[in-house]
């Protein structure tokens, strides 16, 4: 039987069982857009999307919320979930982002997080990165600065979860974890209540691993007095970690690609990222290497827009014309080319950040 951790930091390795174990459909381009998001199968399944790609081709209402748990630095993991906000966002979502501060606090143990006080100052770092990827402030909340109709629909969702439902889904009773499902449910839904966007299709994109988060939500909206439109999702592949096995996590700062990182940090950790390279030249020039395996490569696929470059180096990999040392400089360049304008962007959101989280 498959089994889902919604907290863990391992890879999901057999995308196919969770398909069938949990009845997710696989995703398909639905011709929405160009975008390398799409056409680079980075999306693997949905719940309900059919309803979301039905208001994009015909212009009708509908909405996304995304969020990251403010527990640590930002990585290229979450720049995921950002960029595919920015794309739904241009498809013609109206949107809202979650910096998730009260959920980072009361689900990370205190070695991690150590205080509320803690969570809200990795809140403001986190809304900085998402400022200077592209999110529009208006758009930014902190949970823990919300108005009192946020926090009475959670009160309202703790009344239709059991311990038992919560135990069956998750494994554990975790009292902060509880807490943070709560919130996780109240900030996909607010959305949809009169004071904000109204009634509408909802989307929000997640890992595989926060499955049981949305077959939670979903059931719960349609028990709720609000009348909610159920709530659709899509899965996106994670971001392997540098490490054979691994998704980038924070918690493995050596996983991980950081936002922050300077170039040095970066040259050092994909110099050492796995590869699809063989164990000797001669051999990569006969036989080609293997970039489907390849973490470099897979950072390129997940980030960099251009088809010509991250087709050409998939080719010239299969072939045994490009070696793995000629890759990594290729991939060092990019990321610190990149992490570099977006450094510059972060430094100026920060005023505007701590505005959205302290309220001030």
């Amino acid at each position: 039987m498959a089994s889902i951790n919604a907290w863990d930091s391992g890879a999901i390795k057999d995308y196919e069982h969770v398909f069938e174990e949990f009845g997710l459909s696989k995703f398909t381009e639905y011709n929405l857009t160009d975008s390398y998001l799409f056409k680079r199968k980075i999306i693997v399944a949905h719940r309900d999307f059919s309803k979301i790609a039905d208001a994009i081709r015909h212009k009708k209402k509908f909405l996304q919320l995304t969020g990251i748990a403010s527990s640590g630095e930002m990585h290229l993991g979450h720049k995921i979930d950002v960029d595919f906000y920015l794309l739904f966002r241009k498809l013609g979502a109206k949107s809202r982002f979650s910096i998730s501060d009260i959920d980072g606090y009361v689900s990370r143990p205190d070695a991690k997080v150590p205080s509320m006080a803690a969570a809200k100052e990795i809140a403001v770092r986190n809304a900085a990165d998402a400022i200077a990827l592209g999110v529009p402030p208006s758009e930014i909340y902190a949970q823990s600065n919300m108005p009192r109709e946020y926090y009475q629909l959670t009160y309202e969702v703790s009344k239709k979860i059991t311990n038992k439902m919560f135990e069956a889904i998750y494994g554990h009773t975790d009292l902060g974890k509880i807490s943070a499902v709560l919130l996780q449910i109240a900030d996909i839904l607010h959305v949809q209540m009169p004071h904000m966007f109204g009634k509408a299709p909802t989307i929000t994109g997640i890992g595989i691993d926060q499955d049981p988060h949305a077959r939670l939500t979903r059931d719960v909206a349609k028990r709720l007095d609000y009348d909610f439109e159920m709530p659709s999702f899509f899965y996106f592949r994670h971001l392997s970690g540098l490490k054979e096995g691994s998704k980038m996590s924070s918690s493995e700062p050596d996983t991980a690609i950081f936002l922050k990182d300077t170039p040095e940090e970066v040259k050092r950790k994909i110099s050492r990222a796995f590869t699809g390279g063989r164990e000797s030249i001669e051999e990569q020039r006969k036989t080609g290497g293997n970039p489907d395996v390849c973490k470099v490569y897979e950072i390129l696929k997940f980030h960099n827009p251009s088809y010509k470059f991250v087709d050409g180096t998939y080719a010239e990999c299969r072939a045994g014309k490009l070696l793995c040392g000629e890759c990594k400089k290729n991939c060092i360049a990019f990321l610190n080319a990149m992490l570099k304008k977006h450094q510059e962007k972060y430094r100026k959101a920060l005023p505007e950040a701590r505005k959205i989280v302290y309220g001030k």
